[in-house]
């Protein structure tokens, strides 16, 4: 009798256990998917290029306007140029599948010295929600520690086309006023192409290196 009523609660436990992962896994949302079809996960190299040609090759740093510092995010024109592949960190670090609309932090795996502050993070430049010209930059941007500090640092990858696009619109801090807006381009005289807020999204997709 014992050994029947202790198989039904381990029935009874497996079939919870069962239920509860199917009903997590339903109700998370779709993985964002690389070149070849597969997951995009966290930690792991990958380029961002943009599905426009004419813009010019995977995204790199790149100056803004005559300023030198601090340096803005745009598709590399220049082919002698090294290559800069990103890394994505979602907001719960447990969490090895990078998913659409999920708060998260990209990250250039290297970058030039030449900036004081400079940080491989990707943050929103002049953090202000009564501004619109806002350019995304890597001046001070900070991996992790979601909240009302670090809100400039987090962005969403949402599906796009055929493609993906990026989204400001950060959700680590409740009380917090926020801009929710699209990531599109900003064209510059000398044709180089810059990441900044816009109506318009720039669409791209992710190159597992």
């Amino acid at each position: 009798m014992k050994k029947t009523t202790l198989s039904v609660l381990l029935l009874i436990t497996l079939m919870f256990i069962t239920n509860f992962i199917v009903s997590d896994a339903a109700s998370a949302p779709n993985p964002v998917l690389d070149t070849t079809g597969k997951m995009v996960r966290a930690g792991f190299n990958y380029l961002v290029v943009p599905v426009r040609k004419d813009l010019g090759a995977e995204l790199g740093l790149a100056f803004i306007g005559t300023q030198v510092c601090p340096l803005g995010i745009g598709p590399r024109l220049n082919p002698n140029d090294g290559i800069l592949p990103v890394i994505f960190s979602p907001v719960n670090s447990r969490k090895g599948v990078i998913r659409e609309s999920t708060d998260l932090n990209v990250e250039f795996l290297e970058t030039y010295t030449i900036c004081k502050h400079l940080s491989n993070v990707w943050r929103l430049d002049r953090y202000n929600p009564q501004e619109e010209d806002h350019h995304v930059i890597t001046n001070g941007g900070v991996r992790g520690n979601p909240g009302r500090d670090t809100i400039a640092n987090w962005f969403k990858i949402v599906k796009y086309g055929a493609g993906y696009k990026f989204l400001f619109c950060p959700s680590v801090c409740n009380y917090c006023e926020v801009i929710c807006k699209n990531v599109g381009i900003l064209v510059q005289n000398n044709g180089q192409a810059l990441l900044a807020l816009s109506n318009e999204p720039l669409e791209v997709v992710f190159k597992k290196m």
